[in-house]
């Protein structure tokens, strides 16, 4: 029998465990969707896979343009190699568009573009909804300097423009996305990179043509088979895997 791993974390979409080299975890995706903060909870088979694919899609080519990530390896068709980071707890969302919350708070109809695009800051507690935070809130907490505020804006653009261009070239419109950010050390100098995912789950992505939506939207507003629509992402990308993606009723979590 295989050893047992240990469980270093486990979230509402993935799991960490120790992993097999020091400062790695491995990192395996779940098949769970949540929305409302965990308030309502499927399973969608082969969720995993696919966002495991096309999380290793975007952190590899993230990775060989020099912006840093925490990826280093696909281990299997639900997991990946990762470094170990000490994370800053935050959500970076870049928006181009309104939608979503911003939409609702601003009154804007969704769909508006944005004069250029926006970054804002949650802090990332699921007891309080994840909030909306300011930068002096930031730096007076301590959970980041101005200058780790100032580089992660720049790497988040960086993300923006290299996911938009890449989604617009299949036809898709990156509407708003989050990404996480952690600190590794080299050397006893610390450096920031984009940790935890890049997926159809932190992405808000719309057909151009359509305006169908192929994101986690899909499944907050009832419209379909999310499975279906991360499929549709996945094999315009060309990441969709052979097997284990095939179209499945959700399991019900009470």
């Amino acid at each position: 029998m295989a050893p047992r791993r240990k469980k270093v974390y486990e979230g509402k979409g993935k799991i960490l465990y120790e992993g097999p080299e020091p400062g790695t975890f491995v990192q395996h995706f779940k098949d769970d969707a949540t929305a409302g903060n965990g308030a309502r909870h499927e399973v969608f088979e082969g969720k995993g896979v696919l966002n495991n694919r096309l999380s290793e899609f975007f952190m590899s080519g993230l990775n060989a343009i020099g912006v840093p990530t925490h990826y280093i390896r696909t281990l299997n068709m639900r997991e990946q190699l990762v470094r170990q980071v000490e994370m800053i707890p935050l959500e970076v969302i870049v928006r181009n568009y309104a939608a979503g919350s911003m939409a609702q708070r601003l009154g804007l109809e969704e769909g508006v573009q944005l004069p250029r695009p926006i970054v804002e800051f949650c802090y990332k507690d699921d007891r309080l909804g994840d909030p909306l935070v300011p930068e002096e809130y930031i730096t007076a907490f301590n959970w980041a300097s101005q200058q780790d505020l100032d580089d992660i804006v720049s790497l988040a653009l960086r993300v923006n423009d290299f996911l938009s261009g890449v989604m617009h070239g299949v036809g898709i419109r990156l509407v708003d996305f989050k990404i996480e950010v952690g600190r590794i050390w080299d050397n006893d100098y610390p450096r920031l990179v984009v940790a935890d995912e890049i997926s159809p789950d932190s992405c808000r992505l719309w057909d151009i043509e359509t305006g169908r939506k192929l994101d986690k939207d899909v499944f907050r507003r009832d419209l379909g088979s999310l499975t279906d629509a991360y499929s549709e992402v996945a094999r315009r990308l060309g990441v969709l895997p052979s097997v284990g993606t095939h179209r499945m009723k959700p399991t019900l979590i009470n």
